[in-house]
């Protein structure tokens, strides 16, 4: 891996903005391409690409140059796609709580359960997310959440019926246009 010019790496890090721009169009095809091969999906790698340049821009000044500049680089853009699939894999965990026709969830089954989320009360919303999502017992939410154990227990049921019986008037309505 080429590694930059010491001069504009120096530069990059003292603010100057178009050095830290050379140092992007080096590095901008070689991110993506990483980025590809560990989240399998160009669209994503690429907002990840911008993702992880912008972190990079935000900590350069605490880049301590005892690494090579592409080794720090590519453990931020490693970091931005681990984050990125972990955020996917809890809105999967969440899909599994609503029952959904068919093996895998559609595009359209994806965007309905999110509107249902946007349904709910905010209350709701986050116990469910807190213990679905995220995966915490219902003694660390209550603890999260500030309010008791019970509480979440009955926020968290409430918000499952509320998303089963959207996602069930959804199927009802797109059963009665196919009609």
């Amino acid at each position: 891996m080429e590694e930059p010019d010491p001069v504009v790496l120096r530069a990059a890090t003292a603010g100057d903005l178009d050095a830290f721009e050379a140092l992007v169009r080096l590095y901008q095809q070689p991110v993506w391409r990483f980025l590809c091969h560990l989240v399998r999906d160009p669209a994503l790698a690429e907002d990840l690409a911008q993702e992880t340049f912008l972190r990079a821009y935000r900590n350069l000044a605490g880049f301590a140059h005892q690494s090579r500049f592409s080794t720090w680089l590519f453990q931020i853009a490693r970091n931005a796609g681990i984050d990125a699939l972990r955020a996917r894999d809890r809105g999967a965990r969440l899909l599994e709580v609503v029952p959904v026709a068919g093996s895998r969830p559609s595009p359209e089954a994806e965007a309905e359960l999110n509107a249902g989320l946007d349904a709910l009360s905010p209350k709701l919303r986050e116990a469910l997310l807190v213990v679905e999502v995220l995966g915490y017992r219902y003694r660390e939410a209550a603890v999260i959440l500030g309010v008791p154990e019970g509480t979440v227990k009955s926020r968290v049921h409430q918000a499952r019926e509320r998303l089963i019986a959207w996602m069930d008037a959804d199927a009802g309505e797109a059963g009665s246009q196919a009609r």
